[in-house]
């Protein structure tokens, strides 16, 4: 029977149990000091790396990797050995396959390992980008043309180096199998302070056909750094190989106090949180191996516990939380109607109640909660949401302006809002604080509403921050973008509305128009523009116009808002009908614009009366 490509044992999703140290068993074995060239014992000592390599398969590993880990220019330059690359990874490469033949099994892969350079690559040290691509090819050549059956990247700290490794194996044209693994060290911080989960993501984007932790620390704190991997990419194929613990120097000898049957529990702890490939590192020894082994034939049903941190992968502990109202009426594609309403100038809360109460009544369906609209004081939009949420029980959408917060606040706003059950929020510059009143106060911008549209719905929602840090779950949030169909530059618009679209906006609210023709016309020009059907769901703001000065106003000073003259003459000539023009106005804007929006975003202007009229009016023609 032949056997099957290391591709297709990892497409069976079996445990691979890989072997353990190969350094530590050299080191002690040959009594050599621990920084000494083991790469040059496969030439200077073959039968003790051979006996090694039998061992472990003896004790059942199923891939084994050479004993090249250092086995690059530099390393073997700096020990004396120059000139010894092809030289010594080939003969790595032999004594594996030969330990397997004669250990008669024809089950066990062959992975050629490489490890750092041991030279700082710019900009953190002096080797140049080409410089160190030239010694990774030097070296991958030469275990490509030996015939592994995969390359085992390990013990990177620097996860860009072990980037940069992987392109130049693509670089060479060898559709091999990759294994990449990434070392942490204090706070779980690769050495350039990135966490698990940004490593994860570039490695996974990397293409790697396996991707994981090695070294570093021993099996509980490998096991909090593959729950974290796996938040990140939990599409990704994973391994873990942990050292035997932590070393300790007794006699001149370095040591390693993990035990065997420890190693037993790990090896189905890891099989558990999600990883495929496992194995140890320093200070394993075939014993440790044979134990995983005995863990894996006789699986139980037990999940040991390594006691480390919060976060946990069963399943049922990382089910998305159920969607919002809002998120499936988009789905769904029911009409929606919302309300926007501000929070008050004080810490009062009933007339916001009152009124709340109100508008649910005349049938909206939702609330939209304005955050320091015009840049004016006003009690948090969070807490204004949680109110009506918790007490009314009506959803709500919560506004998110990216202006005067910066990236630390926004996040862990953001957080706080999730927590608080919010889950709907509308993205968006909003006002400079200059033409409130407070115009000095902090006005900073870190991060543009499409920007962070990103954050949220392809860092957040998938479980990591801006850096790729874990939050602990997923987040679940439905988020909204502005868009001004009326905008005179339509190319313009349309580019912006293409990013949010591209961050993964959920639907948008559009801006007031007043001239329902210009949404057709948004719609042709973005079609002809991009190729593709307009098809955001767009709740499209409606202002009842209760006065002449309003109307004024807003024609004259509010960006993006163009009122026709004949629609402020009849609110000039309605003289103390003026609302009642307004919200038959309203109406009318509404009915012609019926199919080419999904929902209705009802801005009051400060009058809630005229809302629940337009609010109630809707109702009554969705029950006809």
């Amino acid at each position: 029977m032949t056997k099957q490509s290391f591709r297709e044992r990892l497409a069976s999703g079996a445990p691979i149990l890989a072997d353990g140290a190969m350094g530590t068993m050299l080191h002690h074995e040959s009594q050599a000091r621990a920084d000494a060239c083991f790469d040059a014992m496969n030439v200077e000592d073959p039968e003790m790396v051979l006996a090694i390599h039998k061992a472990y398969v003896a004790a059942g590993a199923d891939l084994i990797a050479t004993n090249s880990f250092g086995a690059n220019s530099f390393k073997l330059a700096n020990a004396g050995r120059a000139g010894n690359v092809e030289l010594y990874n080939r003969r790595g490469v032999e004594l594996a396959r030969l330990a397997i033949a004669e250990s008669e099994r024809d089950d066990v892969y062959i992975a050629g390992s490489v490890g750092p350079l041991g030279v700082g690559i710019y900009p953190y040290g002096r080797l140049s980008q080409e410089e160190a691509k030239t010694a990774f090819a030097v070296q991958l050549f030469a275990l490509v043309s030996a015939g592994v059956d995969a390359i085992q990247f390990e013990t990177f700290s620097e996860h860009k180096e072990l980037l940069l490794a992987i392109s130049v194996l693509r670089e060479l044209d060898a559709d091999l199998p990759i294994i990449a693994q990434a070392t942490f060290y204090h706070e779980n911080l690769s050495y350039a302070g990135y966490p698990p989960a940004r490593v994860a993501n570039d490695l996974y984007r990397s293409g790697a056909d396996v991707i994981g932790v090695n070294c570093g620390s021993g099996p509980a704190g490998i096991a909090e750094v593959l729950r974290q991997m796996r938040y990140a990419a939990p599409d990704a194929v994973f391994s873990a190989m942990p050292n035997a613990g932590f070393p300790e120097v007794v006699g001149g000898r370095i040591l390693y106090p993990a035990t065997a049957e420890y190693f037993a529990d790990c090896a189905t702890t890891f099989v558990n949180i999600g990883a495929t490939v496992i194995g140890g590192c320093c200070g394993t020894r075939p014993e440790h191996i044979a134990a995983m082994r005995r863990a894996l034939d006789q699986p139980s049903s037990e999940f040991v516990d390594l006691h480390i941190g919060e976060t946990d992968l069963h399943h049922e502990d990382h089910a998305p939380d159920h969607p919002t109202e809002l998120s499936e009426r988009l789905t769904a594609g029911q009409f929606t109607v919302t309300v926007e309403m501000a929070p008050p100038r004080s810490y009062h809360t009933d007339q916001l109640l009152s009124v709340a109460r109100r508008l649910r009544s005349a049938g909206a369906d939702l609330i939209n909660v304005a955050d320091t609209p015009a840049a004016r004081m006003k009690m948090s939009a969070w807490a204004v949401a949680h109110l009506l949420q918790s007490q009314l029980g009506i959803e709500t959408v919560l506004h998110f302006p990216t202006r005067g917060r910066n990236m630390l606040r926004v996040q862990g706003d953001l957080l706080a809002s999730h927590a608080l059950g919010l889950r709907n929020l509308f993205v968006v510059m909003g006002d400079p604080t200059r033409i409130g009143d407070f115009p000095d106060a902090s006005d900073v911008n870190d991060v543009a509403p499409s920007r962070l549209i990103d954050v949220i719905k392809q860092g957040m929602n998938k479980g990591v921050d801006m850096a790729g840090h874990s939050i602990g779950k997923p987040s679940s949030f439905t988020v909204g973008c502005a868009l001004n169909m009326g905008a005179e530059d339509i190319e313009r618009e349309a580019r912006a509305l293409r990013n949010k679209l591209k961050a993964g906006a959920d639907f948008a609210l559009g801006q007031a128009t007043f001239d329902p023709e210009r949404i057709s016309r948004f719609h042709e020009r973005y079609e002809e523009l991009t190729g593709a059907d307009f098809e955001l769901p767009v709740l499209m703001a409606v202002m009842p116009l209760h006065s002449l000065r309003q109307a004024r106003f807003l024609n004259n000073e509010v960006p993006g808002i163009t009122i026709p003259d004949s629609i402020i003459e009849r609110i000039g000539d309605a003289g103390a009908d003026a609302r009642r023009e307004g919200v038959l106005i309203a109406q009318e804007l509404l009915e012609e614009m019926a199919g080419l929006i999904q929902g209705a975003y009802i801005i009051p202007g400060g009058d809630y009366d005229m809302a629940a009229e337009v609010v109630a009016w809707l109702k009554r023609g969705e029950a006809k």
